[in-house]
């Protein structure tokens, strides 16, 4: 997997001790796990792992997840232990 291509945030300072931030998602997509209704979950693969968010509420933010709890839980829902 590559890195995540990090910034400095606008917020650093000058020093040595800074705040660095990866970029948002820009790829949602519906999960193949949200039926029919509005009531969406989006996921966006990310290159260590994956993001989710709510369709209703984009502009909240979203939830990301490092690969291996991301397998963890696709292997969970695939076989039904959710």
């Amino acid at each position: 997997m590559r890195a995540l291509p990090f910034r400095k945030s606008s917020y650093s300072g000058h020093d040595v001790n800074c705040i660095e931030v990866a970029p948002i998602p820009s790829s949602f997509r519906k999960s193949s796990y949200s039926g029919a209704s509005q009531n969406c979950v989006e996921v966006a693969e990310l290159p260590a792992g994956a993001a989710l968010r709510d369709s209703k509420y984009p502009e909240a933010g979203h939830l990301a997840f490092p690969a291996d709890e991301w397998n963890a839980f696709l292997t969970a829902a695939r076989s039904a232990e959710l």
